[in-house]
């Protein structure tokens, strides 16, 4: 029992610093937006706003939510939280575009302090931006972290467990980057290309999530000694969850790849592909201290 309690006080204690950050980062982002939209006149729409808001609140669900709290009980939710950090959250906050607002929003001696970001090596910002790279990324970040050993490490440990969640949404911020596009530069790879590579990253996700819909025996020990949560059985949770991975996955991952495969097939998707933007705003002119820092 003593064991118990203090993992409820470390997460409620993670919840609620998880929760004051993911309100800072909105009140940046709200302050930034609005900087950029007396500037730039309209470049940043509105739902790009609620895009990022709705990233993060998803990630608060998986993090600083109740509901957070019951992935040591229910494997199901454990997988709702990898589900929400890498499918729902990261491609959300991704379509806001939150670089620049991020930054505008800052006061002035941390925006200047942020130019040191402008000197990323090209090569390492290419590298980040590789299909290849992101595929590999959010594949490998799936199959490990359901290896039996690193599942039970993540359990076992806080600290462990920190740092699956955030690999998990790194792995999801960069798996989606190649689809997610905000602007030219963002353009790494041809767009008959990006059906493909969401093709391709339903494969692993389906054999893992069939392996543990149809093979009939706890993979996860740990989750037969807790407390059990709408009279599921470990084995009967553990279905529940690949089915879950498996529904939610295939149509997060159909469903981009139905409208990029029209809109190459649509009248004028001959021009787009010439282009090869997904997504494209243009470059706010920003003028006074935002120009000078930005």
């Amino acid at each position: 029992m003593p064991f118990e309690i203090h993992t409820h006080a470390q997460h409620g204690l993670l919840s609620s610093l998880t929760t004051v950050i993911l309100v800072l980062l909105v009140f940046v982002y709200s302050r930034g937006w609005f900087r950029l939209r007396s500037a730039s006149q309209g470049s940043f729409p509105p739902w790009r706003v609620a895009a990022f808001v709705a990233g993060l609140f998803s990630l608060w669900i998986a993090l600083g939510s109740p509901l957070a709290a019951l992935d040591h009980q229910l494997l199901t939710i454990h997988m709702m939280k990898h589900l929400l950090l890498m499918v729902v959250g990261a491609p959300l906050i991704l379509l806001g575009a939150p670089t620049l607002p991020l930054l505008c929003g800052l006061p002035k001696y941390f925006m200047r302090r942020s130019l040191l970001l402008r000197k990323t090596p090209r090569l390492l910002g290419h590298f980040l931006s590789n299909p290849v790279f992101c595929w590999l990324a959010g594949t490998a970040a799936v199959i490990a972290w359901h290896v039996p050993a690193l599942f039970q490490l993540g359990l076992s440990s806080q600290t462990w467990h920190i740092v699956e969640d955030a690999s998990f949404l790194i792995a999801g911020l960069l798996f989606w980057r190649p689809i997610v596009r905000t602007g030219p530069r963002d353009a790494k790879g041809p767009q008959w290309s990006m059906p493909v590579y969401l093709f391709l990253a339903t494969l692993p996700c389906d054999i893992l999530s069939a392996f543990l819909t149809f093979c009939g025996r706890v993979v996860y020990p740990s989750y037969v000694s807790t407390a059990r949560i709408f009279s599921l059985s470990p084995l009967q949770d553990q279905e529940c969850a690949g089915a879950l991975m498996w529904v939610c996955v295939t149509f997060a991952y159909l469903i981009p790849a139905v409208v990029i495969t029209m809109q190459i097939l649509s009248p004028g998707g001959a021009q787009r592909e010439a282009q090869d933007v997904l997504y494209e705003f243009p470059a706010p002119e920003l003028s006074g201290s935002e120009a000078e820092v930005v």
